[in-house]
């Protein structure tokens, strides 16, 4: 990394923040450019999380970092509930261990590279840019090097709130998980459009489904009244091969009272979770509709089978596609073999990617990150919508082609 990098003040019509799987952790990390001198800082994306914070106890060298103070408008923005001798306290919450602290609200300055929609262009910097100082143990459960988390969430401090506000670009952001390890995905800060190679505009592909608020904050720490920032939409059935999965569906709605319940979609969680009955009640449609020889589980799935005669398309392997049917049977987002399945054991077990939540999990569905690789989101916060395109494989395009890339078939 160089120690300075070209950087303009001309307002971006948009940004891009390149994303990449790590295998082992089934996270998705983002290097973004900070402090003086510049250095790339590595942080696992949360969809769902309110903030950005950063372990400052280790290797934390910068000359333009200064700590927010209690009575400050950044201090109000971020909603803090701390102050420590004058100092900004802001919750930061590791979801992946599930582990939280108050830490000191600081600001620095980022640089973040511009996009035309189809290619990378200069870079911008944002100064006042704030995280949450926390201590090194709250990165433990991330990947290795990893120095925090981004937040994306529904507040005023996330990662792409910031951005937007600073550079008055709309709030609206994208993103597009590659599941070719060798080829990044994006984080896309601003409208389209979002052009892959081949001279794909996935822009065009969306269809959107309304944004659903909880009152009630999901995650385990959280500070009374809170309501959720993490992104709910409104699943009203599940149909597998086009037949629909009798389950209770009340449980797809969210509990006022105390916010159990609904659909969210999660970046941390490496594939989706079901409440038990959801998860039998899919399971067992599966099967039945898929015809192959199932064999033993491979933890943590539950049903599996050998990919033996299993053809394979451009959407991954030949099996049934399951819907998820939004505010009416016209909407729905589709997933494909390369969406709901994975293959263990050399390839010669195909495993259906979905796994049981436990007795007491909040949300009935979290749609994990393996669902959403080479499909892209959007997510227009002043609509209060998504929009969602399935897998860009079936248009012959993936997450890892934005910027001329073309990544190979594998």
């Amino acid at each position: 990394m160089p120690s300075s990098l070209a950087e303009t003040s001309e307002r971006p019509k948009a940004l891009v923040i390149p994303v990449f799987k790590d295998s082992a952790k089934l996270q998705y990390i983002a290097n973004i450019n900070m402090r003086t001198p510049i250095s790339a800082v590595s942080f696992t994306i949360d969809l769902g999380g309110e903030n950005v914070f950063v372990d400052c106890d280790k290797d934390y060298l910068t000359s333009t970092h200064r700590p927010v103070a209690c009575s400050s408008a950044r201090c109000n923005l971020a909603n803090s509930h701390n102050c420590i001798k004058n100092t900004c306290g802001l919750i930061a919450y590791n979801s992946v261990i599930h582990v939280a602290t108050v830490g000191d609200l600081g600001s620095d300055i980022t640089s973040i590279q511009s996009t035309d929609g189809k290619y990378l262009t200069r870079y911008v910097s944002q100064h006042q840019f704030l995280s949450v100082c926390t201590p090194s143990y709250l990165v433990e459960g991330l990947t290795n090097g990893v120095q925090g988390m981004a937040g994306l969430g529904r507040t005023r401090v996330s990662l792409p709130a910031q951005l937007s506000a600073y550079f008055r670009i709309p709030r609206t952001f994208a993103i597009c998980l590659s599941s070719a390890l060798a080829y990044d995905g994006a984080i896309f800060i601003g409208n389209g459009p979002y052009v892959f190679s081949p001279d794909v505009d996935a822009s065009t592909l969306l269809t959107y489904t309304p944004l659903l608020a909880n009152p009630i904050r999901t995650y385990s720490a959280y500070v009374q009244g809170d309501a959720s920032w993490e992104y709910f939409i409104g699943v009203k059935s599940i149909e597998i091969n086009e037949r629909v999965v009798p389950i209770d569906t009340r449980l797809l709605s969210i509990n006022a009272t105390d916010g159990y319940g609904g659909t969210k979609i999660s970046t941390v969680d490496p594939y989706t979770v079901l409440a038990p009955s959801i998860y039998k009640a899919v399971v067992e449609a599966f099967v039945k509709e898929f015809n192959a020889t199932r064999v033993a589980s491979v933890a943590p799935f539950g049903a599996c089978f050998s990919s033996k005669g299993v053809a394979t398309t451009r959407g991954g392997p030949a099996v049934p596609p399951i819907d998820l049917v939004l505010q009416s049977e016209k909407v729905y987002w589709r997933m494909v073999g390369a969406n709901s399945m994975v293959y263990v054991n050399d390839s010669k077990i195909l495993c259906l990617a979905l796994v049981e939540a436990g007795k007491y999990a909040k949300t009935s569905i979290v749609i994990g990150s393996h669902q959403i690789e080479d499909n892209l989101l959007q997510f227009d916060l002043d609509s209060s919508r998504m929009g969602f395109t399935s897998s860009l494989l079936l248009s012959q395009t993936r997450c890892g082609n934005f910027n001329g890339r073309i990544v190979p078939d594998p």
